[in-house]
């Protein structure tokens, strides 16, 4: 049997910048309630491509690439963490990094949402931009989630936004999707972001970058994230 630690470390080697632990049991759909423990991990993005967005123009061909290429390396990572687990004679499942799930009436929402088991998991809390918001790289990230019925020592959640009374990311919106509301975990996403109004900003006007699927603006408008290092 695999101990915490040893698993921890396993995924930090793969090259992830954050992993941590939490509960879901009372969160799950009944039918994945034996999984009851989040294995959330963070994979920070590249702050030159982030830094490249235009607040008007929005994504570049790059970020788009690097996006989706984040997306396949966390879709790597929580399968390499599930084999692992099953091998070590635990069931695991590993949410997609990015997918949406249409059943009922397309809402643009996933199997269950990666910002709920990281902020379970004290990874951060989630950003006036309905983004998971880290105190080492802001919003510059993506996240992985892996379900599992190995039982941990559990992780601190945070629930209490640290945004305060900046609204940049609301201001930069090109879209006006963000609401300006403080999160706590209680709140539904509709009280913070419009999923829709988002997403068809994004079809009708980044086209020219691929299948117009992302933006990044109210990433780049963070200044929680907007750290750069110069050398």
């Amino acid at each position: 049997m695999i101990k915490q630690e040893e698993l921890k470390k396993f995924i930090l080697d793969l090259g992830v910048a954050k992993v941590g632990f939490c509960n879901l049991e009372d969160l799950l759909p009944e039918k994945f309630q034996h999984l009851k423990s989040g294995i959330s991990i963070v994979v920070r993005l590249a702050d030159q491509i982030i830094s490249d967005i235009d607040i008007k123009d929005g994504p570049t061909h790059t970020y788009f690439h690097h996006y989706r290429t984040v997306n396949f390396f966390i879709d790597q990572v929580t399968l390499k963490i599930t084999t692992l687990l099953q091998e070590s004679g635990y069931l695991a499942m590993a949410i997609p990094a990015s997918q949406s799930i249409n059943e009922e009436g397309w809402e643009f929402k996933g199997l269950f949402p990666h910002r709920t088991a990281a902020t379970r998991s004290g990874q951060g809390w989630i950003g006036k931009n309905c983004c998971l918001v880290t105190e080492e790289f802001g919003p510059r990230v993506r996240l992985g989630t892996v379900l599992t019925n190995m039982e941990f020592q559990y992780d601190e959640a945070i629930e209490i936004s640290q945004c305060g009374d900046c609204n940049a990311c609301v201001k930069a919106c090109p879209t006006i999707a963000l609401k300006g509301t403080i999160w706590t975990p209680e709140l539904e996403r509709e009280h913070i972001f419009d999923a829709k109004a988002c997403s068809s900003h994004m079809h009708q006007q980044y086209q020219k970058i691929g299948r117009g699927s992302v933006c990044g603006i109210c990433v780049k408008a963070c200044p929680k994230g907007n750290k750069v290092l110069k050398r």
